[in-house]
């Protein structure tokens, strides 16, 4: 059983779904209690509008998108602030347009958790300094002044190997990304490529450390039935996203529990790609009280004999901190 020291994932993560109104539009989070988010990545779930991220660090005006190579800009009605208790949205119509709906995942950096990462690039092998006093098991990477591919450190594809956020690429083999070498409690390395150090430009690195009951980074290998691999995380999940790792051509698949509150999760948006929510027929699956289940047989999630990384965040622990079971949904 996965006993946990996070009896309450919602003060650290959230999945917040809201309207749009077209005018300034402060957004509360669920929570009982109340969580002010470091960083945000939001997507308009009925239109092409490209998936955005905003953090406290860069500041809230600050955004970069997922689906794209291009450089960081600033958008005043956009993102405006981080709350006490979520976040304002300004008018800009891929954040608030009026009536339209919005998808918002919400991290809290903590130490063991999350940290967000800015630096200035200096094209020589070398270390960058991380404040999670743990080992992350997922970095992703942007230039924020470049124009350049989103890399991503995952621990289930080995230091050797870097995979691209914005494209449907499979994962690529380079030591100038990481240098061939394991991110430690305390740092990351990179190396001289440009996706994470070119001279004198910037960067920004969101770094995730595994913590039970709360967050977990995996692989798993598809077995082409419907009837799925279950992949164990130690907690229900609140969001999953998975990509097939060792062949191109699928999306980073992007699932929740507040666009599908009963399972099997359907609603799918993808890290890389701009285009509006769908609803697939074969890359669903269901979200149960210890992991989740694939129940399809698509290419997004369950080729048979494919391996797949994801990053999962929970809704909560399967075993809180007393080593009471929580109830599955």
């Amino acid at each position: 059983m996965a006993y946990t020291t996070i009896d309450n994932p919602e003060l650290y993560f959230q999945v917040k779904t809201y309207t749009g109104t077209g005018s300034s539009h402060a957004i509360t989070l669920d929570g009982d209690t109340d969580m002010q988010p470091d960083m945000v990545w939001w997507k308009e779930r009925t239109s092409t509008d490209y998936p955005t991220i905003c953090d406290s660090v860069r500041g809230a005006t600050k955004r970069i998108f997922t689906n794209v190579d291009e450089v960081e800009d600033t958008q005043a009605e956009s993102l405006k602030s981080f709350d006490s208790d979520g976040f304002t949205m300004g008018t800009n119509a891929g954040a608030n347009q009026s009536s339209q709906t919005y998808v918002a995942w919400c991290w809290k950096e903590a130490s063991g958790i999350f940290d967000c990462v800015t630096y200035t690039g200096n094209a020589t092998n070398r270390t960058i300094s991380h404040s999670l006093s743990a080992v992350p098991e997922m970095i992703i990477f942007k230039s924020r002044s470049g124009s350049h591919n989103w890399s991503v450190y995952h621990q289930a594809n080995g230091n050797t190997h870097g995979q691209f956020l914005n494209t449907t690429s499979a994962k690529d083999d380079d030591a100038t990304y990481y240098q061939d070498t394991t991110p430690t409690s305390s740092v990351f390395s990179i190396g001289t490529s440009v996706l994470v150090n070119d001279n004198t430009e910037t960067y920004v690195a969101y770094a995730f450390a595994p913590k039970q009951g709360f967050s977990k980074f995996g692989s798993y290998v598809g077995n082409g039935d419907a009837d799925g691999q279950f992949i164990y995380t130690g907690f229900r999940p609140a969001f999953v996203i998975t990509k097939r790792s060792e062949t191109g051509g699928d999306n980073w698949h992007i699932l929740d529990n507040k666009r599908d509150i009963f399972n099997p999760a359907k609603e799918v948006i993808s890290a890389n790609a701009n285009t509006a929510e769908g609803t697939t027929s074969t890359s669903f699956i269901d979200f149960l009280s210890n992991g989740f289940k694939c129940r399809g047989t698509g290419a997004s999630i369950n080729t048979d004999a494919t391996d797949y990384i994801y990053m999962a965040f929970a809704e909560a622990p399967f075993v809180n901190s007393n080593g009471v079971p929580c109830n599955a949904r």
